[in-house]
Parts: C-alpha cells; sequence; structure tokens
C-alpha cells in the first residue's frame, strides 16, 4: 500500500467517525428533547416562585424519579447540600417577595395551597407529607421530585444547545473531509475535474458519396 492509499484510508476513517459522532450527537439531543419538552412551573398568585407538579414531566423521567433506591440517593445529596437551610429563617414577607430554586420550592416547604387551619379539608397530598422537622421537611413529597425534575430539565436543555453547537462543527469538518477525499481521488486519475473524456469525433465526408 503506497502512501496516497493509506493517506486515503486516513481520511475515510476520519470521515467515518465524525459522521459516527453526528449520529450520536444527533440522537441524544433529540431523545432529550422529547423526554424533556413537558414540564415546567406553574406561577403561584402572589409569589415570586413558581411550584412544580410532577404529573407535567414526560413518564421517562418520572419512573427514574420514582425509584426508591435513586430517589435515596438524591434525597442525600438535597439533604447535605443544606438547600433548605438557605430559607429556614425566611419571614412570611420573604416568601411573598423572594424567589426559590425548584429544589427550594418543592421540597422546602408545603404547597401553597395547603391549608392547616381548616381540619379535615381535602388537600394536595403533599400537605399530608409536610414535617417540620429539618430531617423530613418535604422531601417525600411529589413537588420535591417534581423540583429535582425542574433541574434536569434546564440542565439537560442547556447541554441540548452545546451538543447542536458540537453538531454544526462536527458537520463542517465532515464536509471539509469529503471534500478533501474527493479532490484527492480526482488527483490520482489523469483526467482531473471537468476535462472532457470524451474523444472527437471525425466526421467522414465521404459517407455519402
Amino acid at each position: 500500500m503506497d502512501g496516497a492509499e493509506q493517506h486515503n484510508l486516513r481520511k475515510l476513517s476520519t470521515n467515518a467517525t465524525s459522521s459516527g459522532w453526528i449520529r450520536t450527537l444527533m440522537a441524544l439531543t433529540v431523545f432529550g428533547f422529547v423526554v424533556t419538552s413537558p414540564g415546567g412551573g406553574v406561577v403561584v398568585p402572589g409569589r415570586t416562585y413558581r411550584e412544580f407538579h410532577l404529573d407535567s414531566y414526560s413518564p421517562w423521567l418520572r419512573k427514574r424519579i420514582q425509584d426508591p433506591q435513586y430517589w435515596l440517593t438524591v434525597r442525600s445529596c438535597i439533604m447535605g447540600s443544606k438547600t433548605c437551610g438557605n430559607i429556614v429563617l425566611w419571614t412570611p414577607f420573604d416568601y411573598l417577595t423572594k424567589d426559590m430554586s425548584p429544589v427550594q420550592s418543592g421540597c422546602c416547604k408545603p404547597p401553597t395551597s395547603c391549608n392547616y387551619a381548616v381540619p379535615n379539608l381535602a388537600q394536595d397530598a403533599d400537605c399530608y407529607r409536610w414535617n417540620n422537622a429539618p430531617s423530613l421537611l418535604c422531601y417525600e413529597c411529589d413537588s420535591c421530585k417534581a423540583g429535582v425534575l425542574e433541574n434536569v430539565r434546564r440542565d439537560w436543555h442547556k447541554l441540548s444547545v452545546l451538543n447542536i453547537i458540537m453538531i454544526v462543527v462536527l458537520i463542517g469538518i465532515y464536509s471539509i473531509g469529503c471534500c478533501a477525499y474527493q479532490n484527492s481521488k480526482r488527483a490520482e486519475t489523469n483526467y482531473p475535474y471537468g476535462h472532457n473524456r470524451m474523444s472527437k469525433v471525425r466526421p467522414r465526408w465521404d459517407f455519402y458519396w
């Protein structure tokens, strides 16, 4: 195998690798958009923060977050991060004027709709899961799991933008590689690109004689 053939094989290998990366990133980006498209917070009247509901997210994400072992790990991370410790000293006025992260909104307080002054009132199930104990709070609430999924959703959208940029770059590299390969193949032939390979036909003037 001469040097030209080795050079062409390297170009083909590079193009095949770029094509594989493009397909992989496109598949991940499409999957991410499909899975994370549902969701988003609900505006709470008179509040700056939003609240999040588990039913608003895709079944695939809900299945993952509702797995007991998986949620135990996530819950330990939330408790270790002291996320709720930042709002323990908030006053009622702070709750009216300050914003919260999705995890804080879902895990560190009961739903705003909860009314503990009226007994035997049908309320959101998370209202009964809430506990004032620092080690409990609303860590077992569906709203807490929804807050975690909202963080995942936002992070995935940021990652999808990066994936799109990478796809554009890889497509550019792939296009340049294909052009370089085609040019090298043309250079190896005796007829460069655009050369007319048809031989001229000389007319026979004695054909009708």
